[in-house]
Formats: C-alpha cells, sequence, structure tokens
C-alpha cells in the first residue's frame, strides 16, 4: 500500500527500483504465467465526482474471485467508509470492484472477494524449501510507478507486473507471524503481492522489508505458506498447492534421456539373455531331436529285423509244408511270411531319416511376444504418473482413468486423431486459461501430456482457432478429423516450442473413472 500505515513503520524502508531480472535459472513462462494471477489492489477515494488516489499494494487471485492480500494494503478501507477498492489485473482491458471477506492483521493477511469477473488462480507450493533456494518477488512497486510519471488513469488501467529476484536465506522468520526471509528487491507497493519459486508456485505473500540506511543489504519478508494456508482455511478457500518439487524442463529432459539410455541397456540385456537362452534352448531340442531320430531308426531297424526273421520262418514253413503235400497249411505259412517280409522291407525302409532332425525341433512359446497394437489398450486403464520423466508446475500427479476404444476414442467422448504410429489430440478448455496436447503410443501405453499458460492475448487467438464451436464427441468422419488435426497445428503454430508442463503417464490395465488427462 502506498503509503504503508504508521504501525508499520519500523519495519519499512524498501529499496528504489532496483529491477534485477528473474534468474536465469528460472523458468521464464512459468515466472510470467504466476504473474497473471497478479494484481495491483488499488484504493481510490470517492468524493461526488471527483476520484482520489490514496494508495495501493499487490495481490494475486486464489480462487477465479478472491484475491489474497496484506491487511495492512487495505486497512484504510475498513476505517474510511469513503474509500472504495479496485482490482488491477496485469492483463486484459477490464478492471474490478471488490469487498474484503476476511481480515486477519495478526498475520497480515486479508482476503478481498471481486464484484465480478474471473482471473487465474495461482497455485502454492506446500513442500520444504531450502536456504538459498532462487524466488522471484512479483507486484508493483511504486518506486517504478514515480519514476515512470504515471498518473491516476495510469494506475488505474492494466498494467504489467515487475519481477524482482533473489533467494531464500530460512530460518530468520518475523517474531510476530511465520515468515520466508529473501533478498529479492522489494518496494512499497509489492506488499500482498507473492513471492514464488523458479517454476512460479507461491510461497508466501510479500508483507514487509528491513531498515537500511543505503549500506546495508535489504531484505524482504513474506508471510508464510503455513499461515496461509490456515488463513484461507477458515476463510472457506480451497486453495491450489503442491509438493512436487521444481524442475526445469531441461533437468525432466536430462532425466528422460538418462533413464531411456538405460531402458534401453537393460532391454538390450534381456534380449541379449533372452537370444542366449533361445540358442541354448535350440540346441537341446536339436540334441532331443537328433536322440529321438537315432532310437526311432535303431527300433525300426530291430523291428525289421525280428520281422525278417519271422518272414523267414515263416516262408520256410510254408515251402516244408508244400513238399509234404500239405497246401492248406502251406498256403497260410507262405502267406504269412510273405506279409511279414513285407512289413520288415517297409519298416526297414521307412525308417526316419537324419534330415527329420529339423523338423522335429520344437522350442517353449516365447510368452515375451506380445501384441503391441492399438488394440491391447481397448477398454479401461489406469495412467500413472512418471515423475521421474515429468515436469509438474501447477497440476496434481494423479492417476487418470483412460478408456482407449478402436479408432482413437477416448473415454467415450474424446476423438485423437493418428499420427504415424501415435495418436494425439489438442483440448482448449473453456473455462480455464491454459490448453493441451496428448499423445498416445499404443505400442507401449505410453501417454504425453504437455500444457502452456498462455497468455490472455495468446488464449484469445487459440479460442478463435474454433470459430465452429469445440470439437465434442467420438467419431472417424474425415470432417471430425481434419479440425481436430488443422486445431493441434494451428495452436502449436501459436505457442512457445517449450511447454510449462510435461506429464508422462504409464498406463496400464484396470479401472478407475475415466477423466481427462488433459483438463
Amino acid at each position: 500500500m502506498v503509503p504503508f500505515p504508521r504501525r508499520f513503520a519500523p519495519f519499512l524502508g524498501f529499496m528504489l527500483a532496483l529491477l534485477a531480472p528473474a534468474s536465469l535459472h528460472a523458468e521464464q513462462q512459468d515466472i510470467a504465467a504466476a504473474a497473471r494471477g497478479v494484481v495491483r489492489v488499488a484504493l481510490v477515494a470517492t468524493d461526488g465526482s471527483d476520484a482520489y488516489f490514496v494508495g495501493h499494494g499487490s495481490g494475486f487471485a486464489v480462487a477465479p474471485d478472491k484475491v489474497l492480500t496484506n491487511a495492512h494494503v487495505v486497512e484504510l478501507a475498513r476505517e474510511e467508509k469513503n474509500l472504495v477498492i479496485g482490482v488491477i489485473p496485469s492483463e486484459g482491458t477490464k478492471t474490478y470492484g471488490g469487498r474484503i471477506i476476511a481480515y486477519s492483521p495478526g498475520n497480515d493477511l486479508a482476503l478481498i472477494q471481486l464484484e465480478e469477473g474471473s482471473l487465474p488462480v495461482s497455485t502454492f507450493y506446500a513442500g520444504a524449501l531450502t536456504d538459498g533456494q532462487r524466488v522471484t518477488a512479483i507486484g508493483y512497486p511504486g518506486t517504478v510507478d514515480r519514476a515512470q510519471g504515471l498518473g491516476l488513469k495510469q494506475l488505474v488501467q492494466p498494467l504489467a507486473t515487475v519481477k524482482t529476484s533473489g533467494t531464500i536465506s530460512s530460518g530468520r522468520a518475523s517474531q510476530s507471524f511465520d515468515t520466508l526471509l529473501h533478498t529479492a528487491p522489494l518496494a512499497a507497493g509489492n506488499s500482498g503481492g507473492p513471492l514464488v519459486d523458479d517454476c512460479g508456485r507461491v510461497l508466501g505473500v510479500n508483507s514487509f522489508g528491513s531498515v537500511s540506511d543505503g549500506n546495508d543489504a535489504e531484505f524482504g519478508f513474506a508471510v508464510s505458506w503455513r499461515e496461509v494456508a490456515s488463513f484461507l482455511r477458515q476463510a472457506g478457500v480451497n486453495s491450489l498447492h503442491t509438493i512436487v518439487g521444481c524442475k526445469s524442463m531441461a533437468e525432466a529432459d536430462a532425466a528422460d534421456a538418462s533413464l531411456t539410455q538405460r531402458e534401453a541397456q537393460v532391454s538390450e540385456q534381456k534380449n541379449r539373455a533372452s537370444a542366449d537362452a533361445r540358442e541354448q534352448a535350440l540346441s537341446k531340442a536339436r540334441d532331443d531331436a537328433e536322440r529321438d531320430v537315432i532310437t526311432a531308426r535303431e527300433n525300426a531297424m530291430a523291428g525289421a529285423a525280428v520281422l525278417l526273421a519271422l518272414a523267414v520262418l515263416g516262408l520256410g514253413a510254408g515251402g516244408l509244408f508244400y513238399t509234404q503235400g500239405k497246401e492248406k497249411q502251406a498256403t497260410w505259412f507262405l502267406g504269412g511270411g510273405g506279409a511279414l517280409l513285407l512289413a520288415a522291407l517297409g519298416l526297414f525302409f521307412l525308417k526316419p531319416s537324419f534330415s527329420s532332425i529339423d523338423e522335429r525341433v520344437k522350442l517353449p512359446e516365447d510368452k515375451s511376444i506380445t501384441s503391441n497394437g492399438a488394440f491391447a489398450w481397448a477398454g479401461d486403464n489406469v495412467c500413472k504418473v512418471d515423475l521421474n520423466r515429468s515436469r509438474l508446475t501447477v497440476s496434481q500427479p494423479n492417476d487418470v482413468g483412460f478408456n482407449w476404444a478402436e479408432g482413437g476414442c477416448v473415454n467415450g467422448e474424446t476423438q485423437y486423431v493418428s499420427v504415424g504410429t501415435q495418436w494425439q489430440r489438442a483440448t482448449v478448455p473453456d473455462d480455464h486459461n491454459f490448453v493441451s496436447t496428448s499423445q498416445f503410443d499404443p505400442a507401449t501405453g505410453t501417454l504425453r501430456v504437455q500444457r502452456w499458460l498462455p497468455d490472455l492475448d495468446t488464449m484469445d487467438k487459440i479460442r478463435a482457432l474454433q470459430k465452429d464451436g469445440p470439437i465434442k464427441g467420438c467419431g472417424s468422419d474425415s470432417e471430425r478429423l481434419t479440425r481436430i488435426a488443422a486445431l493441434q497445428s494451428d495452436m502449436t503454430a501459436l505457442l512457445p516450442a517449450q511447454p510449462n508442463e510435461r506429464i508422462i503417464y504409464h498406463c496400464q490395465k484396470g479401472r478407475l473413472a475415466p477423466a481427462d488427462p488433459a483438463e
């Protein structure tokens, strides 16, 4: 607030407009996305037809229609009935009125209800912080406004925020309430604005700064997440928060490449071991087949020899009976001997040959060979987030239900299009400030979701691409598939190459309530 209430004077003495750019290590897209939920909270005195700018602070949306700020920023509005609260977003053309619905001077927090309008909601980081961690303060320092010579008209119009960077200095909270000590430069007017990490998640609410005579380093104090969480809970606000650590896209890419290489090595080792095992099985099967053929040949020749001996005896007996005039007995013995002779010859000549060994080789069924076609995933699947490969900033690492049907219909209502061996779909929600692309690989059951958090102007351009309305429902008609493919192509042309989030899911058969992973 400009000016600050007197009771905060012992703490204040902010740095002037020393505006360092955000850390080179931070993902600038995430800091820019976080800034879109930051607003100027202005106090304006009304006196008949005239309006007077009394002061301002910063704030950010914790719900589409609710803004969190410092209690001292709006303190005068509680005391002076002729003051109105204006909420000015960082982009667009609209400004909104607001009223205080929760007020806690004990930890310097206040909640403003918008009279109309909707804002991008910020996400808090509820995990542990580290000493020296990079942070960025986002807000509206009054020193910059004065240096630019801004008047009342400019101050109550949407204007870009100011971002300054520093580091966390843990272990020195204020005595009045739990705070984060940091070195991001602040000035009067930053009060109520967020202190964010490199992924754009809110760590605390900037409240006050240390006093310096110009020779000492200055520090800022931000109301911690613990204080904010309790305040919002009592106010009945369900905040968005996450405990997933912040990693850069480069780190996610490196982890993905490393894991992919490791998996390739493991797969190669398995393939080599499988090939060795198969070779051993082939050798054993050939040895078994060879032994079977040799045994069968020996049995056939032994049987033929026995039959030949019996045939000789039969023929000899027949000849003897014939010389004795016993024609009937001679006929039987000569016929039997002839039959046995033919059987012996047949058994001998039809014995297995060595060339039949290859035909007898039997290998065990290779159970590792499975169908990698699209239809292997037909039906209900559960897709689990691979945190090692993913980069999540504001989304939760929740499992999603994924019902896959022939022709690329997902969850019975979203049509994917085939691109090579992959199936893809772009999503533009009607009521969210993000866009997504989903890519499903039926060969591996991998679902890859990329999400962008573009500025308002880009969002308007992307929504304009759906001039015929959202593409709803499934169907393989060429017109629908052409519209889906064109939307993804045109949307990609408007977005930066690198998304804000990349979420990698591994799917497996199972049942979970279907949920669009792109939402």
